[in-house]
């Protein structure tokens, strides 16, 4: 397989080396945090949180809804 040499910051290269693990090698790395993944995935995610928790996230979303329409306005 052919390889490409890329230059990124050194913040970024922290933060791809935080998230690979000890078997994986940076392009592993670098394929499973671009990949879409598979939105089954999340089937059942919320199933077990409380009803003030739900009410906080939905809180949240709508908080940053706003923020994002705010961005567009200005």
């Amino acid at each position: 397989m052919a390889t490409k040499t890329i230059s990124i910051m050194e913040d970024v290269y922290e933060r791809i080396k935080a998230m690979k693990s000890s078997k994986e090698s940076f392009s592993d790395t670098l394929r499973r945090l671009t990949s879409k993944g598979n939105i089954l995935e999340f089937a059942g995610a919320w199933k077990d949180i409380t009803e003030e928790e739900a009410k906080n996230i939905e809180t949240k979303i709508s908080e940053l809804r706003k923020g994002n329409r705010l961005k567009e306005i200005i």
